[in-house]
């Protein structure tokens, strides 16, 4: 897989979940944080990453530039996805359908937040399993990596996009048309 380049894109950052944690030791407790960011550019790239720091405003910095890290290119057919897809992280699993436009992004937790940055506007998701929202980052992340392009599905499978999915290729030859007008 291709690395993206963060630095050529104009990404936008959203922290989704921070956490407190402490670790016990023979003189008293210390504190930490976990901070789960996503950066995206609205163009088809997303990623997210973890930060841990001991203040807040370091570890969004260390989450900013793990998720810069992580980026990935995500497959869109108009303003949704594909295809269905379902993936898991540890017990967490997510489903993502697409929609119809104008549907709107219907997913809550970090789901919602991955999609809004990866430029999909129209998708329906659920969270099933775990609520745990770094898990569902991680499965959303990993359910957009599985998409497939229908034209490389067609061309693996030696047919033509329309014969496969005509209603791909119309909106297609509906937006060059109105383009070329």
């Amino acid at each position: 897989m291709l690395k993206i380049s963060a630095d050529t894109l104009n990404l936008e950052e959203r922290v989704v979940r921070t956490n407190k944690v402490q670790k016990t030791h023979k003189g008293g407790r210390t504190m930490s944080w976990n901070v789960l960011v996503i950066v995206g550019d609205r163009e088809g790239h997303v990623g997210a990453g973890l930060g841990k720091a001991r203040a807040i405003p370091d570890a969004i910095r260390k989450g900013v530039e793990d998720a810069k890290k992580n980026i990935i290119e995500v497959p869109r057919a108009g303003t949704t996805i594909p295809h269905e897809i379902l993936a898991n992280h540890g017990a967490a699993e997510v489903l993502l359908k697409p929609a119809s436009e104008g549907t709107g992004i219907v997913a809550g937790s970090s789901v919602r937040t991955i999609l809004e940055l990866a430029g999909v506007s129209d998708v329906l998701g659920k969270s099933l399993g775990s609520s745990n929202a770094i898990n569902i980052a991680w499965a959303t992340i990993r359910a957009l990596r599985s998409l497939k392009r229908p034209e490389d599905v067609a061309r693996l499978r030696g047919k033509n996009v329309r014969d496969m999915a005509p209603w791909l290729a119309t909106d297609q030859t509906s937006m060059q048309g109105s383009a070329d007008a």
